[in-house]
C-alpha cells in the first residue's frame, strides 16, 4: 500500500455505515442535511468524507441535492469541525458556491470541489526540504512535548542515509535520559551515529560540540534534537534561542533549516505553536505528524493559508517509512475522500 493510500484509509471512514446512510437518505427522499452523530467515539473515527456524505445525503449516480444557502452553511460547519478554522472554511465554501450554487450536486461532486480548493491552498507550501550539495547542513528540530520530534528525526535520518548522505544526530534533550535512549534506538535503526552528553548538560554546548564533531568527520547532515517545549514557558523558549546563538558561533548561517514538528491531533492549538516558535526560532518549515491519530487534518490547510510556511513532510505512523514528502493533491483527496 502506498503512503497516500494509507493516509486516505486512515482519514476516511471505511465502514459500510456510509453507504447504508446514503441509501436510507435517498429512499426517504431527504434533502435536508443529516445531523452529525452525537456519538463522540464514532465521530472521531470518521473523516470529513463521512460527514460530508451525511450532509449531502446522496452519492454518485443519485439525484443529489440542490446546493443552496442551507447546504453551504452545513458544509462550512463540517470544514470548521475538521480544524480548518472559521474564516478559511467560509472562504472555501464561498468558492464552491461560485461554481455550483443552485445546481444539484452529489457527494462525489462536493468532495471533488473541496479537494480542488484545498489543493489550490496547499500548492504554494508543498516544498521538499532543500539539501545542500556540499558542506555540513545543520537541521534543528523543535516542537512541544509529544509532538513526534524524536521519531521524525529517526525517519529523516533514515531517508537521508538511504540517499547516500553521511548523517549524524545530536541528542539535545539532555535532561531526559529516556529521550536520549529513544533517539539512540532510532539511530541504530537508521544506521546513524547519535552524539550525546552527560545528563543535565547544557543543550547549547552539546549542539556546539556536535557541530565540531560532524564537521570534523565529514558529515553532510547534522540533525539536532531539542527538548519538548511548551510555548508558554518563556525560560525554555529562551534556551532554544540560546542553542541557535551558540551554533552560529561556528557557522553564521546555522541552523540552515529549523523544522517545527506539529501534532495533527492538537487542532487549532497548532496555530499558537507556530506563532511562538516562529518568533523564537526562525522556523523555516513544518512537519505534520500523527495524521493517523485524527479523523480531521484540516489544521494543515489552516496553517498553509495563515503562515505560508513550507510543509516538507507528513507522518501517518510509527514505522521508519511512515514519513513522506508532502503532496498537496494527494493530501486534499485523502482528506475529502475524493477519488
Amino acid at each position: 500500500m502506498s503512503f497516500f493510500s494509507k493516509l486516505k484509509q486512515r482519514l476516511r471512514r471505511s465502514s459500510s455505515r456510509l453507504d447504508a446512510g446514503i441509501e436510507e437518505l435517498v429512499e426517504e427522499g431527504h434533502e435536508d442535511a443529516e445531523e452529525v452523530s452525537e456519538d463522540s467515539s464514532a465521530d472521531t473515527k470518521r473523516g470529513i468524507l463521512g460527514r460530508i456524505a451525511e450532509a449531502v445525503g446522496a452519492g454518485a449516480g443519485m439525484a443529489g441535492r440542490r446546493l443552496d444557502d442551507d447546504m453551504l452553511e452545513e458544509l462550512e460547519d463540517l470544514l470548521v469541525a475538521s480544524d480548518m478554522g472559521v474564516d478559511l472554511a467560509a472562504g472555501v465554501v464561498s468558492n464552491v458556491a461560485e461554481r455550483r450554487f443552485g445546481q444539484r450536486v452529489t457527494a462525489a461532486d462536493i468532495k471533488q470541489l473541496l479537494a480542488a480548493e484545498i489543493e489550490r491552498i496547499l500548492e504554494s507550501v508543498a516544498r521538499p526540504l532543500p539539501i545542500f550539495p556540499d558542506g555540513l547542513q545543520v537541521i534543528l528540530i523543535v516542537g512541544v512535548n509529544g509532538s513526534g520530534k524524536t521519531t521524525t528525526i529517526g525517519k529523516l535520518a533514515s531517508q537521508f542515509s538511504s540517499a547516500g548522505k553521511k548523517v549524524a544526530i545530536a541528542a539535545g534533550d539532555t535532561f531526559r535520559a529516556a529521550a536520549v535512549e529513544q533517539l539512540q534506538i532510532w539511530g541504530e535503526r537508521a544506521g546513524v551515529p547519535v552524539l550525546t552528553a552527560t545528563e543535565g548538560s547544557d543543550p547549547a554546548a552539546l549542539a556546539y560540540n556536535a557541530m565540531e564533531i560532524a564537521a570534523g568527520n565529514g558529515s553532510d547532515i547534522l540533525l539536532i534534537d531539542t527538548a519538548g517545549r511548551l510555548q508558554n514557558r518563556k525560560d525554555l523558549m529562551e534556551e532554544l534561542a540560546k542553542i541557535i546563538r551558540v551554533v552560529r558561533k561556528l557557522n553564521s548561517e546555522a541552523p540552515h533549516n529549523t523544522l517545527l514538528v506539529l501534532d495533527a491531533t492538537t487542532g487549532q492549538n497548532a496555530i499558537s505553536q507556530v506563532e511562538t516558535f516562529r518568533a523564537m526560532a526562525e522556523i523555516t518549515g513544518l512537519v505534520m505528524t500523527k495524521l493517523d491519530g485524527t479523523a480531521k487534518g484540516g489544521i494543515l490547510v489552516a496553517l498553509a493559508a495563515k503562515f505560508g510556511l513550507p510543509v516538507h513532510a507528513i507522518g501517518v505512523g510509527e514505522g521508519i517509512d511512515d514519513l513522506s514528502a508532502f503532496d498537496p493533491g494527494e493530501f486534499a483527496r485523502a482528506l475529502t475522500g475524493s477519488s
